[in-house]
């Protein structure tokens, strides 16, 4: 009886030592070993891949916002605002969706098929806004011209990037609506066009944040 109790007792010492020594590795230097390491090597990654404007924090380069209007009576979504260069359609999961306007509760594409007619209208829809907001007196975008991201919103609609044709699409309009001249918004437009990762990865691309961040700069100045 002695011997079982104390070999009991000896088990129970034991599993507690290792819960300790266990607890101490795994929860609290291991979380700061990497933390530490993460803070030293990848400082601006492991702290949101956060994007500052005159010293405050705007956004990250990895999430997109959206650039509209003050919602107004009667509306169900704002109007965008054109000054601004525009991102992917903001659909997300869906109409009536959490995730709508760039909204980070949930992430995920519409799930729809090709020939689905409701996804079939939103493109539509779309293409129709894409060439009415961005012809201007002297610019007339054609359906042809309008690319497929300007159409569709990404597998996550969150995604923070436009193609280059897309923003290209959207000078003329941005120029108009903040007094500039054609020759600034593209200059702006090719100097955040970002090619693909190590060459060979992805697309080429254009933050949009960024790039009305540079915009906006641009805007001031002159």
């Amino acid at each position: 009886m002695n011997n079982s109790v104390t070999n009991t007792a000896r088990l129970l010492g034991a599993g507690l030592r290792a819960l300790l020594v266990l607890t101490l590795v795994t929860g609290v230097l291991y979380p700061l070993v990497v933390t530490g390491i993460a803070q030293g090597l990848f400082h601006d990654k492991a702290n949101g891949s956060e994007i500052k404007a005159d010293g405050k924090v705007v956004g990250s380069s990895l999430i997109g916002q959206a650039y509209h209007l003050p919602l107004k009576k009667g509306e169900e979504t704002p109007a965008p605002d054109l000054k601004w260069f525009q991102g992917r359609p903001q659909n997300g999961l869906g109409t009536n969706s959490v995730n709508t306007q760039y909204q980070i509760i949930l992430s995920g594409a519409t799930n729809r098929s090709g020939d689905n007619e409701e996804l079939i209208q939103w493109v539509k829809d779309a293409k129709a806004a894409v060439v009415k907001d961005n012809s201007t007196g002297t610019f007339q975008v054609k359906p042809s011209q309008v690319p497929a991201d300007a159409l569709t919103s990404s597998g996550s609609g969150l995604d923070p990037n436009i193609s280059p044709q897309y923003a290209d699409l959207q000078v003329h309009r941005v120029a108009e609506k903040n007094g500039l001249s054609t020759a600034q918004v593209q200059k702006l437009v090719d100097e955040h066009t970002e090619g693909r990762t190590l060459g060979f990865m992805g697309e080429p691309r254009v933050n949009v944040l960024e790039l009305n961040i540079a915009l906006e700069e641009l805007t001031a100045k002159s």
